[in-house]
């Protein structure tokens, strides 16, 4: 009983202990020690594991600057989802079951470096702000800051980080771990900022107190490299030296070895032949094996300091095909070739392909691909037009030839093929050793190369390639066969042992060639498709011509292309900005340039490069666009307002003043529509024509199409737009509102629908000051109504849109078609005493649906815009 008794009362100690709510020395200890090695212990461990899985997966780049920490991989830390989940339920456990442990705060802290690691950055956040504030424990607020700081450099947030490295720089009893800690994310928030001096001083700060060899190595090596990249060659091969301690990775030591002797002796040794040397040497190191490619273009910029450039793109392509461990090395060649070809031959062209090899080698988000994506997007432009006129060049050509010219030209091409395809196998084959060994094996099959036909892969091929071009593709089979399939009915065929065609192998150099048929099916050969490579040829030289002046500032060829234009297709829609281009080339280069403003003078009066050519001196830039704004909007108003001459005025001295802004080619159409009011119909009809083929604006060459519509026939409507009108039956097709209706086209970004078969209102908007004035509007309205519309049941009412706007609304009109006989005969006969003109030029009217829109929105400018683009 005794026994029995004592056991209950450990037994009672123990679950006494295991309670979280009584806060004794017994509970603490116990829940410490529980903490601690059940839950804590198990959760950094695991998270470590994870950390050190991301340094193990990462390659290092050593031909760039390394970074101060290694990227975290998203996907590793994906594959480590399982570990991470469980180090955040112990870590929870800890801090659920073990609330009076000493070890709770340091649970939050992982439960934030968990986040962290998940790209959970709002969470790691609070869990890092939340040890800072509570925990008792210095260390661990430092690291909490620490980490903080990390956070708030990924974010880009400096005010909060710069805050944070003030906080700590006042801190005490700061341990050598967590200044390590502190001194290298100093040196990642340099990093960022790309102050490379901040990046060298809080690194040297770092080494002090670095933890292990390893690291120790590592930044001794970063160090080297922003030291050389500064030209200070003495400090650099100290600390390369120094990255050699510490038993680095090979690849570590081969760089660093390699970086310090070129810092020491190849950059400043006049002994070439010692240099080259030297790189032989390294190549032919076995242990080397796998850095073949970095020593050979390691070669290569050594022998670009020396202008040596054929040499170098040599040594580039070399190091292209050379094994090696570091795929982006391969794209850096790529971009390095590029540049040569860029810099030194201007040959835009290759620079485009060698930049698409080297993003094949180099992630997207690396910040190298996306500089690459940039520089490379122009070139695209450059590329896509210069293949395109001579693939429609040369189809043109061939297309004006006689059927025979075409055959023979096309069984020319692909005997070529057949040369060239030979002549590659034949490279491919290994050199042959004329020993008289290798004769004596001739027929054993153990010299691939041997003369014997059938160890002999281009002979086969050959006679592969001329068996076909004399036979054709026949059954391989005996002459008997042969001649017994002749007596066989079609039916009654003999089986035969051998294979029916050309085995794979000896086919394979056949495989890619092209037939005569369907070589000819891609020459034109119709009026359409003729027209349709000149249409290709006119975009093309045009585009080409301004890309190269604008953005590859190549003046010459820019005039050569857009001359080229010009002479072939003088009736090109692009002639006004193409003169324009030639005036800038032709002065730039020096040439005639006055003859382009003659002719744009002469044949295009009224464009704005005309404008622009004729006004050198014209203002451009942010504050013309401005002014040129203030212009519009008077021209606008007068036009609303019926003065249609002094619209004109207004836009004529806008366009001289400020010939190109954005304001231009609305200026331009506001003019057409003068022209519109002022001239004959075929001259606004011959004017909105040129305009809509010559402007780039789409929400303005839609406007413009409405216009146009009302005056085209049938055919033409359907012509002008085909992609717009896909399906239109005959009743669609009349010259009334219902055919002007069926292209019209919403534009994207609008809030509002066109729907004319709804019912619609009328509106006439008013400020408050002019509320005030037109004190009888109502009154007018009503008797308007009852003259014109005595039995439409039409009803009056007002309304504030807003604090500014007052609205008078007519309703209701059975769809828009109704509205707008109603707008057309307001605009016309209302008038009303104190009731300005540009308040009755700018009513509207409007569906329901889009006037619960308008009524959220307010923005009554954004509705008109919509309303003179679909309804007028």
């Amino acid at each position: 009983m005794r026994r029995f008794s004592g056991l209950a009362v450990v037994v009672l100690i123990v679950i006494g202990a295991c309670s979280s709510e009584r806060n004794t020395f017994t509970n603490r200890t116990f829940h410490n020690l529980t903490s601690h090695f059940n839950a804590f212990y198990l959760s950094d461990t695991k998270i470590k594991d994870v950390e050190a899985q991301v340094v193990a997966n990462y390659k290092e780049d050593y031909t760039q600057v390394l970074p101060v920490f290694i990227p975290i991989d998203s996907a590793t830390i994906k594959d480590n989802k399982a570990k991470l989940d469980s180090a955040r339920e112990l870590s929870s456990k800890a801090i659920d079951w073990h609330r009076i442990s000493k070890w709770v705060d340091d649970s939050y802290y992982l439960i934030g470096k968990i986040d962290y690691l998940q790209g959970q950055q709002d969470d790691a956040l609070n869990a890092f702000k939340y040890v800072n504030s509570r925990s008792k424990d210095k260390d661990l607020r430092h690291r909490a800051l620490i980490s903080l700081l990390r956070l708030y450099v990924d974010k880009l947030e400096y005010e909060n980080a710069n805050f944070t490295i003030d906080y700590l720089s006042k801190e005490s009893e700061i341990s050598d771990e967590n200044r390590f800690a502190l001194f290298k994310t100093l040196a990642y928030y340099y990093e960022t900022r790309a102050d490379q001096n901040g990046v060298i001083g809080a690194l040297d700060r770092a080494v002090a107190y670095v933890p292990d060899k390893k690291e120790e190595s590592r930044i001794h090596f970063i160090l080297a490299q922003r030291y050389q990249k500064e030209g200070l060659d003495a400090l650099a091969y100290d600390y390369y030296r120094k990255s050699l301690d510490g038993n680095p990775p090979y690849e570590r030591s081969f760089f660093a070895t390699l970086y310090a002797q070129q810092v020491a002796e190849l950059n400043a040794s006049k002994d070439l032949k010692k240099v080259r040397n030297y790189y032989d040497d390294l190549y032919k190191d076995p242990k080397n094996k796998d850095l073949k490619d970095v020593v050979i273009y390691e070669r290569a910029l050594f022998e670009e300091k020396q202008d040596d450039i054929p040499l170098t793109l040599q040594l580039l392509h070399q190091a292209v095909r050379e094994p090696g461990t570091n795929p982006r090395l391969k794209g850096y060649i790529y971009q390095k070739l590029a540049e040569i070809n860029l810099d030194e031959f201007k040959d835009f062209r290759a620079t485009k392909y060698y930049l698409d090899s080297a993003l094949t080698f180099i992630k997207e988000e690396d910040p190298v691909a996306l500089e690459i994506q940039e520089q490379k997007a122009t070139l695209d432009q450059y590329v896509f037009h210069v293949e395109r006129i001579q693939l429609n060049d040369s189809l043109t050509v061939i297309a004006s030839l006689s059927t025979d010219e075409q055959i023979a030209l096309a069984e020319n091409f692909i005997a070529a093929e057949e040369e060239r395809l030979l002549a590659e196998a034949r490279a491919k084959e290994q050199p042959k050793n004329p020993n008289i060994f290798n004769n004596l094996l001739a027929f054993s099959g153990k010299d691939p190369g041997a003369s014997f036909y059938f160890d002999n892969g281009v002979a086969m091929q050959q006679g592969a390639i001329e068996f076909n071009r004399v036979w054709g593709n026949r059954p391989l089979q005996d002459d008997w066969r042969r001649r017994a399939a002749i007596f066989q009915t079609s039916t009654q065929q003999i089986p035969s042992s051998k294979p029916d065609s050309l085995a794979p192998a000896e086919n394979q150099i056949l495989a890619g060639l092209p037939t005569l048929e369907s070589l000819l099916e891609k020459i034109p050969n119709t009026p359409e498709q003729i027209a349709q490579l000149n249409s290709e040829l006119e975009e093309s030289y045009f585009e080409l011509g301004k890309l190269l002046y604008f953005d590859l500032k190549e003046i010459e060829p820019s005039i050569e292309n857009l001359e080229t234009l010009i002479q072939n297709y003088p009736n090109t829609v692009r002639k006004p900005e193409a003169y324009y281009l030639l005036y800038l080339g032709q002065k730039d280069s020096g040439g005639n340039f006055e003859q382009y403003a003659g002719r744009l003078n002469r044949e295009f009066p009224e464009s704005q490069y005309t404008y622009s050519v004729n006004n050198p001196d014209a203002a451009s830039g942010n504050l013309a666009a401005l002014e040129s704004s203030k212009g519009y909007e008077a021209a606008y108003n007068a036009y609303y307002a019926g003065d249609f001459q002094r619209s004109r005025q207004l836009v004529k001295s806008t366009l001289e003043e400020y010939p190109l802004t954005r304001n231009t080619e609305k200026l331009l159409l506001l003019d057409i529509m003068v022209t519109g009011k002022l001239e004959s119909r075929d001259r606004f009809k011959s004017r909105l024509e040129s305009y809509i083929d010559n402007t780039k604006d789409p929400a303005l060459v839609s406007l413009a199409r409405n216009m146009l519509r009302p005056m085209l026939s049938k055919e033409e409507l359907a012509a002008l737009a085909p992609k717009e009108i896909i399906e239109v039956d005959s009743t669609q097709l009349q010259a009334d509102s219902t055919a002007v209706n069926a292209g019209r086209q919403v534009p994207e970004d609008s809030p509002y629908k066109l729907n004319e078969s709804q019912t619609h209102i009328f509106v006439i908007a008013l400020s408050r000051s002019e509320t005030d004035e037109a004190k009888n509007l109502l009154g007018d309205l009503e008797n308007f109504h009852a003259a014109n519309y005595p039995n439409a049941r039409l009803r009056t009412g007002n309304m504030n849109m807003s604090p500014e706007n007052a609205i008078y609304i007519i309703s209701p009109f059975a769809n828009a078609e109704k509205a707008n006989e109603y707008y057309r005969k307001f605009s016309e006969e209302f008038a009303s005493e104190g009731l300005p003109e540009n308040v009755k030029s700018n009513a509207f009217f409007i569906s329901i649906e889009n006037f619960q829109t308008l009524n959220k929105s307010k923005n009554l400018e954004e509705y008109r815009t919509f309303f003179r683009t679909l309804y007028q």
